[in-house]
């Protein structure tokens, strides 16, 4: 080729590539809807006849470019190389928040502490899609907020925030009770009597079957029971003692008992006595029962002939040592209204017993024990018993069983 025709082919050669450059351009624009003209800077000298890919956007200025009015859903976006783009040459300052799309923040990155939370209308917010378990309430500085210009009473009451104090009146006046309302919630009893069982039972019980070891073939015993219903018994008692096959003295008394208390009974009956002395008959009348604290008591008053009245209280406690090894307390006073020297007893305290035993239950009706007894005579009574040969004061050891059925 001729030098004189290289720069004409230089020129055709440019003008070709420019109209190549514009063309996509110019059909990008024609296929657009119509809108507001887009105003495009021109291009840089540097930049004019290069591809968009080719172009360096970090040498570019983009805080003088209006992105408002660019149509960025026209734009390719895959032909950019964003990773060829530095961020560390970016300007943040640079650029305007007020054109940023909060949507597409990430709230990771978010300063909360530099926005202004009073403009903030949360009435709006969807509280349910928010996930405070990921929140880091650690690093929110609560104190800097002005709960002053909070207004709590737009707040619905806390549960039980309206209830009245327990010294105030109620709201609603309570009307007093009537006869009627009380009629209802405290009915007569006498109407509806309880009714006890109609059935007959017994009891027995063998408290004392014991032997002496000290004196040969000497043994006493004490027990009682009851035949009946709930209420109205029959009730029995015998005691006494015997030495060498010979019975000293013994006692038999029935009595008819009526349920007054809970646990406790009135008795009236009759009572018989022999041994060494003439026989003797008296008349009773007594109470018996379990005390408070579990006491068995009993004090019966006996009418004799010629004055010869007496009265004996007993009294007894079980102190359980375990379930079934107990240890059995018992006393006994016999007084004498009128001497009776036959049977060696004189007016006043005639006689004081008292004696513990310690028993083991095999079973709850069988319990064999060993026991202590100690026994003395006061008064006129000590006086007939020395003349006759008795002991005035006497302790003995005693071995035997209880049982009941």
């Amino acid at each position: 080729m001729n030098a004189p025709c290289l720069p004409a082919a230089l020129a055709l050669a440019a003008a070709l590539a420019a109209a190549l450059a514009a063309a996509p351009v110019a059909a990008r624009q024609a296929a657009s809807p119509p809108g507001p003209a887009l105003q495009v800077p021109p291009l840089r000298a540097a930049h004019r006849g290069q591809s968009p890919a080719q172009l360096d956007h970090a040498q570019r200025d983009h805080a003088q470019r209006d992105h408002a009015q660019r149509d960025h859903a026209q734009m390719d976006h895959a032909q950019m190389d964003h990773a060829q783009r530095d961020p560390a040459q970016r300007d943040p300052a640079q650029r305007d928040p007020a054109q940023r799309d909060p949507a597409q923040r990430d709230p990771a990155q978010r300063d909360h502490a530099q926005r202004d939370h009073a403009q903030m209308d949360h009435a709006q917010m969807d509280h349910a899609q928010m996930d405070h378990a990921q929140m880091d309430h650690a690093q929110m500085d609560h104190a800097q907020r002005d709960h002053a210009q909070r207004d709590h009473a737009q707040r619905p009451p806390a549960p039980g925030a309206d209830d009245l104090p327990a010294t105030a009146a109620p709201r609603t006046p309570i009307p007093p009770p009537t006869a009627q309302d009380l009629a209802a919630a405290f009915p007569s009893l006498h109407a509806h009597m309880h009714r006890h069982g109609e059935g007959i039972y017994s009891y027995s019980l063998i408290d004392r079957l014991e032997a002496v070891p000290a004196a040969a073939g000497a043994w006493q015993w004490e027990a009682q029971g009851w035949i009946g219903g709930d209420l109205d018994r029959l009730w029995w008692r015998t005691r006494g003692h015997a030495a060498a096959g010979r019975l000293e003295q013994g006692e038999l008394a029935l009595f008819a008992g009526r349920a007054v208390r809970p646990w406790w009974d009135v008795v009236a009956g009759v009572r018989q006595q022999r041994g060494d002395g003439p026989r003797r008959d008296w008349l009773g009348l007594g109470v018996q029962g379990l005390a408070p604290y579990k006491f068995e008591l009993a004090a019966t008053a006996y009418l004799g002939r010629a004055g010869r009245h007496q009265l004996r209280l007993d009294g007894e406690y079980d102190t359980l040592l375990s379930n079934r090894l107990i240890l059995q307390w018992r006393a006994e006073a016999l007084v004498q209204a009128r001497a009776d020297p036959a049977w060696r007893l004189g007016a006043g305290l005639a006689t004081l017993e008292a004696g513990l035993r310690l028993r083991y239950e095999i079973d709850r009706q069988f319990a064999p024990y060993l026991g202590w007894e100690w026994e003395r005579g006061y008064g006129t009574t000590a006086r007939l018993r020395r003349a006759a040969g008795w002991p005035v004061r006497e302790g003995r050891w005693v071995a035997g069983v209880r049982l009941w059925f």
